[in-house]
């Protein structure tokens, strides 16, 4: 497997952000790449919306390409150890060889971008090893979706449960309307409200509480303590804080021992539960993909063109140096940097090419959903869409990863989890 063909296959994990940063990286290194305007008017299929029924291409040159692809693809993981686990695999419509990458006539435009770690361009994943996962503290974000996947089995109430979890502020309360996300989802508030009572019952107790006396009321329910009396108390915090002890031994019926007990048993319990779990960095997502309807009843599915540089083959500047270049070694170079300018932009539009079409098709199979609400969303595993638009599974696993898509239902990750971000979330399982 060449190095053009690992990075195309890296390339495709990356999202629209991770790309800016990469290009930021190549444009400094490579003298041929130059930015394009900013100029979205340009016809690129791969940029513009698309209809998510739309038939693939069945050109000559297109099949002629697949099947010497697809010989790549066999060959490239018939020479691996372990086909099935291999991090390589991928579908061949996403790579390209350095020998296939020759000079466009006039430079090519296209929105793409990647990031490089510390200033370089190569591929380290940049994962956490080992020794690093198990020092890192658990964030609470962790800590209650281990408890969604153990104790929540219904796939509405798991997808309900990680919508409120986005919703939660650092010190574990609900911080949102979820009439609004009932609303968004197109479910039932009584299915919402059902979900976050299972949901109030994860530890740290107090959790998903919407103020601070129901907090403190799931605490005190959980120690078996929520009598008639300490019920009146939680509803007249304000008296307590004011210290109006004679008013509240009236409300609450019992005299003055008995009320500073109550104190006491208050006083002892936790009234910002969150807080005890490593403090995670809110971010922002920016979708990668944006999913609208169209006025006859289709979807249009295009990339976020705003999160992609325009990027070009500077064709002008290569035959300045070249008519300049006297010695083997700078010629050399300059065939390299064209090379590697062409590979790069070629590439990103595959890349985009096939990310459009995972996403074409998630969207395709989560019709019933994005019109009817979240009763209505279909399981759907990787495969499911490998094997309708004829790419290997690995492809599909790679292109949703680190992808985040903006529907009329809000958003959704490519991954398959829930995540931070208003109207963003994964865009796939």
């Amino acid at each position: 497997m060449t190095p053009q063909l690992q990075q195309a296959i890296k390339l495709l994990e990356l999202s629209n952000q991770d790309l800016v940063a990469y290009v930021e990286t190549e444009l400094e290194q490579n003298p041929l790449l130059d930015r394009g305007e900013d100029d979205r008017s340009g016809e690129n299929s791969a940029e513009r919306g698309e209809d998510f029924s739309a038939e693939p291409e069945s050109s000559a040159e297109s099949s002629d390409r697949d099947r010497m692809l697809d010989t790549a693809e066999y060959n490239a993981r018939e020479s691996m150890p372990d086909e099935k686990n291999s991090p390589l695999d991928t579908d061949y419509e996403n790579t390209y060889s350095s020998a296939a990458a020759e000079a466009p006539a006039g430079g090519e435009l296209y929105d793409g971008a990647w990031r490089g770690t510390g200033g370089r361009s190569d591929f380290d994943d940049g994962e956490y090893g080992i020794e690093q996962t198990a020092q890192r503290p658990e964030t609470l974000r962790e800590h209650l979706e281990a408890q969604l996947t153990l104790d929540i089995t219904d796939p509405t109430e798991r997808i309900i449960g990680l919508q409120i979890i986005d919703m939660l502020d650092p010190a574990g309360y609900v911080g949102g309307d979820l009439a609004n996300l009932a609303e968004r989802l197109g479910c039932p508030q009584a299915l919402v409200d059902a979900t976050l009572t299972k949901l109030q019952q994860f530890e740290p107790c107090g959790v998903f509480a919407r103020n601070l006396a129901e907090c403190l009321g799931l605490q005190l329910k959980e120690r078996d303590r929520l009598d008639p009396a300490m019920q009146t108390m939680l509803a007249h915090l304000d008296l307590l804080a004011k210290h109006d002890r004679n008013q509240l031994m009236k409300l609450c019926g019992v005299d003055a021992e008995d009320l500073a007990d109550m104190v006491t048993e208050i006083r002892a319990l936790n009234p910002k539960p969150g807080l005890c779990f490593e403090t995670e960095e809110v971010e922002t997502v920016i979708p990668d993909i944006l999913v609208n309807r169209r006025p006859d009843g289709s979807w249009s599915v295009e990339l976020n063109t705003d999160t992609l540089p325009r990027l070009l083959v500077n064709q002008q500047y290569h035959t300045l140096v070249s008519s300049k270049a006297s010695s083997k070694a700078e010629k050399e170079y300059i065939s390299d940097r064209l090379a590697a300018a062409n590979w790069l932009v070629k590439t990103l539009h595959q890349r985009a090419t096939t990310i459009m079409k995972v996403a074409s098709e998630i969207i395709r199979q989560q019709e019933m959903f994005l019109l009817h609400g979240v009763q209505h969303l279909k399981p759907l595993i990787r495969r499911d869409i490998a094997e309708a638009i004829g790419m290997h599974e690995s492809t599909v696993s790679r292109v949703t990863t680190n992808k985040y898509m903006a529907t009329p239902r809000g958003g959704s990750a490519a991954s398959g989890a829930a995540r931070r971000g208003a109207g963003t979330s994964p865009a796939g399982g």
